[in-house]
């Protein structure tokens, strides 16, 4: 009876490990009076945009919760002014143009609500986008070189000027 209550018991533990979903990586980028954190995915494989990420609907701009940026002074951001603070960052991708959207309703998980909440939008700049030279990029990347935002992923690069 030990026996098989034990079994039972590891079996319970075993399902439950296996069957938590595995959330991405949280990254934070730093940049000169700029911060963002956003969930890190993987290409693993997939077409990501036009599929994985459609073409021309409001994304996340990375995985489980929304990405947010923190401009900590008074910022230009895509030519826009925007106030120092914290920001949920959502982009729409195109083939040829992205937008990029900041948000001021912040602890948003993914893009589901973002149209109960888009009222709330702060600005919206819209900025092409290229192609990766070489390989693609496997993990989502954001970073904050000098005076922009770079986002890669895939063969996708998407750059927004940046003045703080």
């Amino acid at each position: 009876m030990k026996k098989i209550l034990l079994l039972a018991a590891i079996i319970v533990i075993s399902n439950s490990a296996f069957s938590q979903s595995v959330e991405s990586p949280r990254i934070t980028a730093e940049g000169k009076n700029v911060k963002i954190s956003y969930g890190q995915p993987s290409k693993r494989d997939r077409i990501i945009f036009g599929r994985l990420v459609p073409y021309g609907e409001v994304w996340r701009t990375g995985a489980n919760g929304a990405t947010e940026i923190t401009f900590t002074k008074n910022a230009i951001f895509g030519g826009k002014p925007v106030k120092a603070g914290t920001y949920t960052l959502f982009t729409i991708p195109g083939e040829k143009k992205w937008m990029f959207i900041l948000n001021s309703e912040l602890g948003q998980w993914g893009a589901f609500k973002y149209n109960e909440i888009k009222g709330k939008d702060v600005l919206q700049v819209t900025v092409p986008a290229s192609s990766v030279k070489g390989t693609a990029v496997e993990k989502l990347t954001i970073t904050l070189p000098s005076n922009k935002l770079v986002l890669e992923w895939d063969k996708t690069r998407v750059e927004v000027p940046v003045r703080s």
